[in-house]
């Protein structure tokens, strides 16, 4: 998966259901992923770890399943966690100490006006919601970064929208200050009941998995819930549609 500012030119969309479509191949069924299988894909696209990485560990951690013969199919992505990490940390020791190829500059993933379109999308989206949440205390939030997405879609493309790594960080930033408000907003019975459900999926894979990984994975769980529950679009350039990445030069 080759990158530009950091950023992927495989979008999150296909790493997304990459992983799935390859995670059902593997299993020999395909069922939708859960929820929390979409938090563990989350993690990894968030830490950078590219998609031959994340399938190869997918891979192994199958080689193990199937050389123990267990009789029951691997249900959750939680069981590769630990497989995808390894094969992360070796493509790391690997790559140390490996002087970049000459020549290998690669192409902006996005152009400036699909950019700036996707971030006039999603300041109209917030604030619909902010209209929708009326006088409750996220109503502020949502209307104060859908000014800002406006904002930064109307730089030129020399300026923010051409640093794609710069950009991404304000919308992570942005994102950050949407899931504080929005866990302000949910009630305490709400959370609970969103703990309770991550920790009843969690329970086998706590003892093989860091706690750090539990820790991501669990506020990714959380954050994607209470964006579907306020009805909220994602920032991140990952979301940008697939559609609007370039076309492949002719001959390519």
């Amino acid at each position: 998966m080759s990158s530009n500012g950091g950023v992927p030119v495989t979008n999150y969309f296909n790493f997304y259901t990459e992983i799935e479509e390859y995670f059902c191949l593997k299993r020999g069924a395909h069922l939708l992923v859960s929820t929390l299988d979409w938090a563990v894909i989350e993690t990894w696209q968030k830490a950078g770890i590219p998609l031959e990485v994340v399938l190869k560990g997918i891979d192994r951690a199958f080689e193990r399943y199937d050389a123990k013969k267990r009789g029951r199919p691997v249900k959750s992505l939680l069981y590769c966690v630990d497989a995808v990490a390894d094969v992360a940390e070796e493509a790391k020791e690997a790559a140390a100490g490996r002087s970049p190829a000459a020549g290998t500059e690669r192409p902006a993933p996005f152009g400036a006006g699909e950019v700036a379109a996707y971030l006039r999308a999603n300041a109209a989206a917030l604030r619909e919601a902010a209209l929708q949440a009326d006088a409750s205390a996220v109503a502020a939030p949502l209307a104060d970064i859908a000014g800002a997405l406006e904002a930064l879609a109307e730089q030129p493309a020399t300026e923010a929208t051409a640093n794609l790594e710069d950009l991404e960080r304000h919308l992570t930033v942005f994102e950050e200050k949407l899931l504080g408000a929005l866990t302000q907003a949910a009630s305490a019975g709400e959370l609970v009941e969103l703990r309770r459900e991550v920790d009843r999926s969690l329970a086998p894979y706590r003892r093989k998995m860091k706690a750090e990984q539990i820790a991501l994975i669990e506020k990714q769980f959380l954050q994607k819930k209470l964006f579907e529950r306020f009805g909220l679009p994602r920032l991140s350039l990952f979301y940008l549609p697939a559609s609007a990445a370039p076309p492949a030069a002719e001959g390519s």
